[in-house]
């Protein structure tokens, strides 16, 4: 789950989260887990073999679990210290023990989490991991207790945003690990590390989840929010969209991704006269106060879509939830080479637009009538 807060602080005083999408739950107050059988099974079966790697790096999509496993592990390397987990056969820590409230409050003396700090000055999250958070490695491991048989743990979240500096603090560490410390690099993008990092990690590759995995970890999280649970038609709208993420689903489920979509699929298939009473009410929508979720929302939509428009064209598959139909109009390799150009034409400008705080309805608008036009030259 990555999307930036836009507020100041939460509703109970907590500062903003990267990775913390509304009511529901950060990855560390989750006790359930979903899929991902032969990751955690990895980890366990170098425990108890007495051969735990010092860095490991979770790779994969973003919201499918890698940080819910890298939390899940923590709470039980400083619950079991030396010892195995025999009775239980796996991770589960009760959420009644010590150690659990423990890593969900960010206060155990032995667990480091680096992130994107917050700003207070700005108010906003750092745009990369600084050095500065980097360097409370050197405190961390000065203060914590680091006798036989207690583990220390570092969880650096995102490892892909690191910056250079931070990056170069971390590879330090990664060269001398100090005694019984385990570090876990969750990373959606493991080419932005530097080799120097990855060599020293062992990987463990995340896949997206399945549709039942899926399903089941989306309920769960709204049941642990005490929300009630999307109708069945949202529901079965929703995730196939997703894409095996649940962050994802909780984001499109709460902003009316679903219908966001079919809004947009709809729009598409009217190309190359574009229903501009229907541009307008949606912009309109999108530039409302306090849409900014939404805003985003649609411009990831928008990308995704037309990742698997051009997917779909050229290999058959991909395409979900009507979007067959417009791939079918991009057959031709000068159409795809031309929408696929459009597409790195509006991520700019939308890049710009961010940067310079400009207008959001003309930007949406501008969005569409590229399309119209792009459609004109690669429909004729």
């Amino acid at each position: 789950m990555s999307r930036t807060p836009t507020k100041a602080e939460t509703k109970d005083g907590a500062l903003p989260e990267a990775d913390r999408l509304d009511e529901f739950a950060h990855p560390r107050e989750v006790s359930e887990y979903f899929g991902h059988g032969a990751a955690e099974q990895a980890l366990l079966d170098a425990f108890n073999a007495n051969h735990l790697h010092h860095a490991w790096l979770f790779t994969g999509p973003e919201g499918i679990g890698k940080a819910t496993l890298a939390y899940r592990f923590a709470r039980f390397l400083l619950a079991h210290g030396s010892q195995g987990n025999e009775e239980t056969g796996g991770m589960a820590i009760p959420t009644e023990h010590p150690v659990f409230g423990q890593v969900a409050a960010l206060s155990h003396p032995n667990l480091l989490v680096l992130r994107r700090a917050w700003q207070p000055d700005r108010k906003r999250l750092a745009t990369a991991i600084t050095v500065s958070e980097a360097r409370r490695l050197r405190r961390f491991f000065g203060h914590t207790a680091g006798g036989d048989s207690a583990w220390r743990v570092v969880i650096i979240d995102r490892a892909d945003e690191l910056n250079g500096a931070a990056a170069n603090a971390l590879l330090k560490n990664l060269e001398e690990p100090p005694a019984r410390c385990v570090f876990v690099l969750v990373c959606s993008a493991p080419g932005r590390l530097p080799i120097t990092i990855r060599s020293r990690c062992r990987t463990l590759g995340f896949s997206p989840l399945g549709e039942s995995e899926l399903e089941a970890a989306v309920s769960n999280a709204f049941e642990n929010a005490q929300m009630k649970l999307p109708d069945t038609g949202r529901m079965q709208a929703a995730l196939p969209l997703a894409q095996g993420s649940v962050g994802r689903a909780l984001q499109l489920l709460g902003a009316g991704g679903e219908d966001m979509h079919s809004r947009l699929v709809g729009l598409l298939g009217t190309l190359p006269d574009l229903d501009y009473q229907a541009v307008h009410g949606l912009a309109d929508k999108l530039a409302a106060p306090g849409a900014e979720a939404s805003y985003e929302l649609f411009f990831s939509i928008t990308q995704e879509v037309f990742a698997r428009m051009v997917t779909h064209a050229a290999t058959g598959n991909g395409a979900i939830a009507g979007e067959e139909a417009l791939a079918a109009r991009l057959k031709s390799p000068r159409a795809l080479a031309q929408w696929a150009s459009l597409w790195e034409t509006v991520r700019r400008a939308k890049a710009q637009a961010d940067a310079l705080n400009l207008d959001r309805k003309n930007l949406v608008l501008g969005t569409f009538f590229r399309l119209e036009q792009t459609a004109r030259q690669a429909l004729q």
